[in-house]
């Protein structure tokens, strides 16, 4: 049995994910999305009360629950974290496989923020 191997595949996956990003992000009205992504590219580990802590401290105003909705709705629809379950608490990462995404959609944003912030209406 010969197994062949399909570059192209993975990179319609990989695209799709993008996709599915971008769309996600630009849904994201407030910020709060922005920041949780943000925040694994500068950590790799977190819990959900973690992610919490440090969007309350950020001056965002959410709950425990939403929170921990979003994170898990990011894992499950998007695909992009890896997740273990304790006892105690989920722990999440950002996969390896899609940090390069997440930064050049963050990075793409913001690029754009500064150039519209520059522009005189």
């Amino acid at each position: 049995m010969q197994i062949n191997h399909r570059p192209d595949v993975i990179e319609l996956n990989s695209s799709s994910i993008e996709d599915r990003l971008k769309h996600y992000l630009e849904r994201d009205g407030l910020g709060v999305r922005r920041a949780v992504l943000g925040l694994f590219l500068e950590k790799h580990i977190f819990t959900t009360e973690e992610v919490y802590q440090h969007l309350k401290n950020d001056g965002f105003d959410v709950s425990y629950r939403g929170v921990s909705a979003m994170v898990g709705l990011m894992n499950t629809r998007l695909g992009i974290f890896r997740i273990d379950v304790t006892k105690s608490h989920n722990v999440y990462s950002l996969k390896e496989t899609y940090r390069g995404v997440v930064r050049s959609l963050l990075n793409a944003k913001e690029e754009l923020t500064s150039m519209t912030e520059d522009v005189d209406l």
